[in-house]
């Protein structure tokens, strides 16, 4: 999750919690609902873990970006900014998109003193291939980086293994984001390059979805927003027009009984001064130009002690809870591209 962000002057609005008492549900046939079980029961613990111990190895290998110019640029950093890594575990994203038979395109983009590159693979639609569901994750990491965002790039990474074994209606798009650490400069850079006509029927953004934590005052909350008091869940985080998307994800969720999700929303568009703590990860970038977005996460350092720390190490996951995180974020993203076929 973000450093700090990129965004105009925020507007006042309303915060809104969204918990969804109300249970919606999805009028789908049992056979497709059974379908998206079995897809998401595909994703495999032991797989995931060990694409976070690969991402991992990556970062570890990596000599650290160069902080200078940051440590003297005009604005506030914190010293993780010299323990920046990027570069290898991309290059291990772009090469699994590869391994699975993808055509893997590099966006890359000149920012200031940072040269970004963000990863871009595709699993094209059968019928409707311009309608685009979209999962994101960034690859870049403070340390070895377990939880934010190693957790996130795996779950693409075995997500995108799963997909590719099924068809779907509708192109399922993986981006890698490059630098979302320091002012989420690669999602910036891609939302502001999409064409006006091009359809995202969904976006998902994963970052820190890793660390579960069942003790009662383990999770943390902003100051006078109610939530659950322990860390045990995965907060789906919407603005109003992504409503229905966190509403199809809920509801999923309560017809295959895949995990714990707790729908976090707010009214408008989401800037709201309150909110900041919200949008500090790159769904705030499809946020500003109008797009529907959800960010998951398992709320970083809302309850995770090692948020930015060197111990956001891999024995601090919960293997079981990220692999039920995974489990429906396959099948929401299934659902909306129309599959599996």
């Amino acid at each position: 999750m973000s450093l700090s962000l990129k965004r105009p002057a925020l507007a006042c609005g309303t915060l809104a919690l969204l918990l969804l008492s109300c249970t919606p549900t999805i009028d789908i046939p049992q056979e497709r609902l059974d379908a998206l079980g079995a897809l998401a029961a595909e994703v495999q613990q032991e797989r995931l873990m060990g694409l976070v111990n690969e991402i991992i190895t990556a970062h570890g290998a990596e000599e650290p970006m160069d902080c200078t110019p940051w440590k003297e640029a005009p604005v506030i950093v914190n010293e993780e900014i010299c323990f920046l890594t990027r570069q290898r575990s991309g290059a291990a994203l772009q090469q699994h998109f590869e391994a699975l038979g993808m055509e893997v395109q590099r966006q890359e983009a000149q920012v200031g003193f940072i040269t970004l590159s963000n990863i871009i693979a595709e699993l094209p639609g059968t019928t409707h291939p311009e309608e685009i569901v979209l999962v994101a994750a960034h690859y870049d990491a403070f340390y070895a980086g377990a939880d934010d965002n190693t957790s996130g790039v795996a779950a693409m990474m075995e997500m995108a293994r799963v997909l590719s074994g099924h068809r779907f209606e509708r192109t399922v798009r993986f981006v890698g984001f490059d630098v979302e650490e320091l002012r989420m400069l690669g999602s910036d850079a891609y939302s502001k390059q999409l064409p006006e006509q091009e359809r995202l029927v969904a976006t998902v953004v994963l970052d820190a979805i890793g660390y579960y934590d069942t003790r009662p005052g383990s999770q943390m909350s902003i100051p006078g927003l109610p939530a659950p008091t322990q860390g045990d869940f995965l907060a789906v985080i919407h603005n109003e027009p992504s409503n229905s998307l966190a509403a199809d994800v809920y509801a999923l969720n309560q017809a295959l009984n895949l995990a714990k999700v707790v729908t976090l929303g707010a009214a408008g568009d989401g800037f709201a001064p309150a909110l900041e703590p919200l949008l500090r990860s790159d769904h705030n970038s499809f946020w500003l130009r109008d797009r529907q977005a959800l960010f998951f996460t398992d709320t970083a350092a809302f309850r995770n002690p090692n948020y930015h720390q060197p111990t956001d190490t891999v024995d601090t996951l919960n293997p079981e809870l990220f692999r039920k995180t995974v489990q429906i974020t396959a099948a929401s993203i299934a659902y909306w591209a129309g599959g599996p076929l």
